[in-house]
């Protein structure tokens, strides 16, 4: 089965962003043969101005991205992983969901999935996150069945909590999606070690599509700037594809007999043991 990663810069308008996500993803399954195809985090829109997603985003009832995705998924017949959408919910306090959607070949829906873990941290005296004040964090883990094998759902800041991975892979995931608008100077120094740790700990395929640059905003000056390199890792811990730091697809064939493979030379999955302390 072949996997295609959509790289984008996306702006903070949903309207403006669609046509390039729809482009690379026919581009990734006609040109590219692709049978499934994965977006990155925040595929709808990327911005930090709360006032204006309200303004601008859709529940998931009425989302347009989300028709349309899951209308390009029919037609193409394709897997497609919409590596996350801001969705606008019904909670009390107004914040969002950073929801992620596995859609099959007739366009229905597999699976969704809700960002656990939020970013919130202090990148350097200029760069300070709060993402929960925005988005309410989802509380549970999805792994998701398809013909070609069960697939871990996550999205971005995830990856820094093994134990979620564990979980998936140990529930019987083969491939672990992790979508993410990864900050460019966390990037720079964690992203490509922590997707080949959560690869080489689970013995699965990674597939971890980004978004990419200075993204536009309409209400001032373009302030998010994201790692890009999408990349695509083996169970045993190799990079097989490597989207460098310009919208587009990459590609790579994934065989499940790699990750029994993987599994069987270092069994860590099942070596769990209970211990004290601290």
């Amino acid at each position: 089965m072949r996997a295609g990663l959509v790289q984008l810069t996306v702006s903070d308008d949903p309207v403006a962003n669609l046509p390039q996500t729809v482009a690379l993803v026919r581009e990734a399954a006609q040109k590219g043969g692709a049978g499934f195809v994965l977006t990155p985090e925040c595929t709808n829109a990327l911005g930090s101005d709360r006032a204006w997603l309200a303004s601008v985003l859709h529940t998931e009832e009425d989302d347009p991205t989300l028709a349309a995705l899951r209308a390009e998924a029919a037609e193409l017949r394709i897997w497609l992983l919409i590596g996350s959408l801001g969705l606008r919910t019904g909670d009390d306090d107004g914040r969002f969901a950073n929801r992620s959607f596995l859609i099959g070949p007739d366009g229905t829906i597999a699976a969704r999935y809700d960002k656990i873990h939020m970013f919130d941290v202090n990148v350097s005296p200029t760069e300070v996150y709060r993402e929960s004040a925005a988005y309410r964090p989802g509380s549970r883990a999805v792994l998701a069945q398809t013909p070609f094998g069960a697939v871990g759902l996550s999205v971005c800041y995830d990856v820094r909590f093994a134990a979620l991975y564990r979980r998936l892979a140990q529930a019987g995931a083969d491939f672990l999606t992790v979508p993410a608008a990864f900050n460019h100077i966390t990037g720079a120094a964690h992203w490509e070690t922590l997707l080949r740790a959560r690869a080489i700990e689970t013995g699965c395929y990674v597939l971890a599509p980004a978004q990419t640059g200075l993204h536009p905003c309409s209400t001032g000056p373009a302030q998010r700037r994201t790692h890009g390199h999408s990349l695509i890792i083996a169970p045993w811990g190799e990079v097989l594809a490597d989207g460098g730091t310009v919208p587009g697809v990459v590609y790579a064939d994934l065989d499940c007999a790699a990750v029994a493979a993987a599994r069987a030379r270092v069994p860590a999955l099942s070596h769990d043991r209970d211990f004290e302390g601290p």
